[in-house]
């Protein structure tokens, strides 16, 4: 999660107020009350904590083992959250339309955060792919709200479509990320491409639009 973003989510929250993490378990929040996620609390932590050392509030017993996409309402009751945090999930996940409509039952209000296209359409950033080679989705903030868009297989071969190897060492933390904070609801949806022209069109104008003037090696 960004820096800026936790201190600001750890800002507003009131001590009683009930925390949900979805997707947490790589790089859990320690201010949440309550985690979901597909892998057990007992493997938690990947990535550490955003610092040091983490005085976790949630526990195994408030640690949910769920596929969050199993199209079962999650093991919570509408509006039982004060806040909810979706960070760096959604774009793995094979149904993020289904988690998006979840999390607004449950939470009231929450932050979601995924890969900017700046990121997740540069070459190289984890092999010789566009973006992250496990990632599903493209993701663009709209608006209210967030659409996806599966992420072609092209994008890692037509230079039109991916910025060049190098690029994205440059980009800023905050340019790395898109950063959804709501409040009640947010709209979340699928876009589809039915026809080769519209996707080859997403795909190249936004490149083109972000494209560096100057030759990056690789």
């Amino acid at each position: 999660m960004l820096a800026a973003s936790r201190r600001r989510i750890l800002e507003r929250l009131a001590d009683g107020d009930l925390v949900l993490d979805v997707g947490g378990w790589a790089q859990p929040f320690e201010r949440a009350d309550w985690v979901l996620d597909l892998l057990p609390y007992e493997t938690r932590g990947l990535y550490g904590y955003d610092r040091d050392t983490a005085d976790e509030r949630f526990s195994a017993q408030t640690w949910v083992v769920r596929d969050v996409c199993d199209r079962e309402p999650w093991p919570f009751a509408d509006g039982q959250f004060d806040f909810a945090i979706c960070a760096q999930t959604l774009e793995d996940l094979r149904d993020p339309v289904w988690v998006c409509q979840e999390l607004q039952r449950v939470a009231r209000a929450g932050y979601v955060e995924v890969p900017s296209r700046l990121e997740e359409q540069s070459l190289g950033v984890h092999g010789p792919w566009a973006g992250w080679s496990h990632h599903r989705w493209l993701c663009d903030l709209d608006g209210d709200g967030i659409r996806f868009v599966f992420k072609p297989p092209l994008v890692h071969t037509r230079d039109s479509d991916h910025f060049p190897a190098g690029f994205h060492a440059t980009l800023a933390e905050e340019q790395r990320v898109e950063q959804l904070w709501w409040e009640g609801a947010f709209t979340a949806r699928e876009q589809v491409f039915v026809e080769a022209e519209p996707l080859d069109e997403y795909l190249a104008s936004f490149v083109a639009a972000h494209r560096p003037r100057r030759r990056w090696r690789r």
